[in-house]
């Protein structure tokens, strides 16, 4: 198998921590290759399989004028520049079924966005592709509820199936994350992944603006890795509060070798 098929084998059936991890979303050519070399880099010498990710397109702005892209066959590209340059997998949401089968062509994993985890045709669209299919848990959802979402896409005739955790609503404008719920979803029979910087976002509604807690990154990720998490789902930037999108909570890219280092620490220990 080449690296690429490698990694999706160790995501899907090894037992080693994988990662998720880049820019909200693809910003321009320089950020989206900056963040790419570092972390294959850095992956490749932790052991760590990699999947680069970023959003071709942001489809659910509160505000009409926040950053939504640069276009989608631009966006898309350089995702698959990334894939031939660097050798690793890359994953992207898509928010209609007819995205599907375009981004297909691009990445090797398709993400369905939380608000949109019981979505029939784009569950079953993203199934039909073959490729491997992330769906994150609602935010107003229990972990029962993703063993349906599950089987939409296995019903194309498709089991690659991740599910990912990413913290309930806490009121208006904050998230809570129920641990149990990794643990529940693991034992459907599916790997499961920790987005670690989404549930630590604080939606406001007021300024129409999402703020976030990235401070506690690293205890997240911690108690992740020790209810024995699948993978991790980090997004990072090299210089986040200028990012375009998702700015407040995510990691800057110069700290995640120290935290990836410390989770490997923490799972050999466990």
């Amino acid at each position: 198998m080449d690296k690429i098929a490698t990694t999706l084998h160790n995501i899907l059936h090894s037992d080693k921590l994988f990662l998720l991890a880049g820019p909200c979303a693809v910003e321009n050519e320089k950020i989206t290759f900056e963040t790419a070399e570092y972390l294959s880099r850095l992956t490749d010498k932790l052991g760590i399989p990699y999947v680069f990710k970023s959003s071709y397109r942001k489809a659910n702005r509160t505000k009409s004028s926040s950053f939504a892209g640069i276009g989608d066959e631009k966006a898309l590209k350089l995702l698959g520049r990334v894939r031939d340059e660097y050798g690793v997998p890359t994953v992207t949401d898509i928010h209609e079924s007819h995205e599907a089968a375009m981004a297909a062509e691009y990445v090797d994993i398709l993400q369905i966005p939380a608000f949109l985890f019981r979505q029939t045709d784009l569950l079953q669209a993203a199934g039909r592709t073959g490729r491997v299919v992330n769906i994150k848990k609602g935010q107003f959802a229990a972990a029962e509820a993703m063993q349906f979402a599950a089987t939409k896409v296995k019903e194309t005739g498709n089991d690659k199936v991740l599910l990912t955790e990413r913290g309930n609503m806490f009121g208006y404008g904050d998230m809570v994350v129920d641990y149990r719920n990794l643990v529940w979803m693991k034992d459907m029979g599916y790997p499961t992944v920790m987005d670690v910087t989404h549930s630590l976002q604080q939606p406001n509604n007021g300024s129409g603006v999402t703020g976030g807690l990235p401070q506690l990154i690293e205890p997240m990720a911690k108690a992740a890795v020790a209810v024995g998490v699948s993978g991790l789902f980090i997004e990072t930037h090299p210089d986040p509060a200028n990012a375009l999108s998702d700015g407040a909570n995510m990691l800057p890219l110069h700290k995640m070798e120290e935290l990836l280092t410390k989770l490997l620490r923490l799972r050999e220990s466990l």
